[in-house]
């Protein structure tokens, strides 16, 4: 049985983001003090009025201490969670959870990662196996098997394919490019990120999600109480989060061209929202663009496009700056990188500003007055994965 919802019982009144980047000259406690500190004041509060606190963190720290200790919090509760890359999502959900059961006033979802001067390149999965099922594909290997099994169902020729996939990146560089808090603020061409050297499959380096250090945060209240604290508040319309039993790995069936997680994730909060036809009541998505295949497939998972139309849709521009459903208005991880403990909040930051229309005037969207936008995180692989669905809107129904 799907979740009950908390539709318009909960509302972000403050956000806070900080650039997404090779931060050398700040540690983790920095990090996480400025994005708190920004937070804070976008709500007008101090951190003593906060009766809550959820951490959100994959492998920077291990407890709620992480939090407390560079905040000076005095006999708080701390909840550090983590959820794969849906670790920002699943912080704010908790928080959300917790002011909507009435157990807390006012509660403040944190997710943070400092990983660019760990030693590793990206991120380690834990716990390791020990019993031979370690995958031996890397991350960008295991999505790449994507684009050629989409290209054969769908009978598209694979350098087609390739073209379309290289746009969905060239797209998200392009919105990157006017967001002072990405990592990568450049524009790329099609014809340049097809003539990167492949990493993976067909899949060259700017198919596949940076690395980053970043932190983002969120307060949540109730809706009833919201406009104390801002006359712009976000309203919480669905918080939907589904874990796979990693069947798909092993399911000789398994096509690799669709995410049931995901789409598992999108059924419930549309059902929650009351949604029924996300392309036209959406204003915006945040989708998990960890690689070009996964937003193409995302597209068709979350019900943007029809089954094998993403391609043709991408080429269309319907999910452009200025299309019919912009997505990834902030430049997703493409341009951000993915600090994976603060992905999922930086996600809804954008969602914060374009909704309220504070977005920069050179990629405010134009479909604001829908007022409803969705985010979306993924974890784990094809056929082995979590995924979280939200969506907040501007206004109570």
């Amino acid at each position: 049985m799907a979740s009950h919802g908390i539709k318009d019982q909960v509302a972000i009144v403050g956000m806070g983001c900080t650039p997404f980047k090779e931060h050398w000259d700040k540690g983790l406690d920095d990090l996480m003090v400025e994005a708190v500190s920004d937070t804070l004041a976008s709500a007008g509060v101090t951190k003593d009025q906060i009766d809550a606190w959820w951490l959100g963190t994959a492998q920077s720290g291990m407890a709620g201490v992480t939090l407390a200790a560079p905040l000076k919090l005095q006999n708080k509760p701390v909840t550090r969670v983590e959820n794969f890359c849906a670790t920002g999502s699943e912080a704010l959900r908790q928080a959300c959870y917790a002011v909507a059961s009435g157990a807390y006033d006012v509660a403040a979802a944190v997710g943070v990662e400092k990983v660019k001067d760990s030693g590793f390149q990206g991120l380690n999965a834990f716990p390791v196996p020990n019993d031979g099922t370690q995958r031996t594909l890397t991350a960008a290997g295991m999505f790449s098997l994507v684009a050629p099994a989409y290209a054969e169902k769908y009978g598209i020729e694979p350098t087609e394919l390739r073209r379309t996939l290289a746009r969905i990146a060239s797209k998200n560089h392009a919105n990157g490019a006017k967001n002072e808090r990405a990592q990568f603020r450049r524009e790329m061409s099609v014809d340049s990120i097809c003539a990167m050297p492949a990493v993976a499959g067909m899949l060259s380096v700017f198919d596949c999600a940076g690395v980053a250090d970043g932190a983002a945060a969120a307060i949540v209240v109730r809706a009833e109480d919201a406009y104390k604290y801002t006359d712009k508040p976000l309203f919480v319309k669905a918080l939907s989060m589904v874990a796979g039993n990693g069947s798909g790995s092993v399911d000789p069936t398994y096509d690799y061209t669709h995410f049931d997680e995901c789409e598992a994730a999108a059924r419930d909060a549309y059902s929650q929202a009351g949604i029924t036809d996300p392309r036209t009541e959406l204003a915006m998505a945040e989708v998990h663009d960890c690689f070009t295949p996964t937003e193409l497939v995302l597209m068709e998972d979350l019900g943007f496009s029809e089954r094998g139309q993403a391609w043709r849709d991408a080429e269309a521009g319907v999910f452009d700056l200025h299309g019919d459903l912009p997505v990834n208005t902030d430049g997703g991880l493409k341009s951000f990188g993915h600090p994976v403990g603060a992905s999922g909040l930086r996600m809804i930051f954008e969602c914060w500003l374009q909704l309220r229309g504070e977005a920069p005037a050179d990629r405010q969207i134009d479909t604001v007055d829908r007022g409803l936008a969705l985010t979306h995180n993924l974890g784990g692989y094809p056929g082995d994965m979590v995924s979280f669905v939200g969506i907040f809107g501007n206004r109570t129904d």
